[in-house]
């Protein structure tokens, strides 16, 4: 995982000054820093609206007492968005708005959740480890809450 973080701070930023004087040179200096700015300022923007989107959802998600999973991981792809779209630079701005893209967000929240789930063993003397059900399988029932 140290090297993966490694290279991507060596990546990212080099990919990022490429691009830019590539651009740089195609439309000119003074452009390139104006749409750098314009696209930082409409991401905190779009950032916001979507944010606070999410947060009614969440909120009526909690009213009906269901957990806000998706929501709140929707928050998070947003927090990762505003600080690609705060980054300067035309790739880490690409990557960011396309986690702007409600659909998108869904299908790569799905996607991890995916690769991320899947049967798990408890480590010895949790609680499932040595239950009959065993870890991954559902054990149907009733509860009451008295207060």
């Amino acid at each position: 995982m140290g090297r993966i973080l490694f290279i991507a701070f060596l990546v990212v930023p080099l990919t990022e000054i490429y691009v830019l004087i590539q651009v740089g040179e195609l439309i000119g200096a003074l452009p390139t820093v104006v749409l750098v700015v314009f696209t930082a300022v409409l991401g905190a923007v779009l950032i916001r609206a979507q944010g606070l989107a999410t947060v009614a959802r969440m909120r009526q998600s909690m009213d009906r007492g269901e957990l806000p999973a998706l929501e709140l991981l929707e928050g998070a792809c947003l927090l990762a968005a505003g600080a690609l779209l705060l980054t300067p630079g035309f790739v880490t701005d690409t990557v960011g708005f396309v986690l702007l893209v409600p659909r998108l967000r869904r299908a790569l929240i799905v996607a991890v959740a995916a690769r991320g789930a899947g049967p798990r063993t408890p480590p010895p003397g949790a609680p499932g480890a040595n239950t009959p059900a065993g870890p991954g399988r559902v054990i149907e029932g009733e509860y009451r809450r008295e207060d």
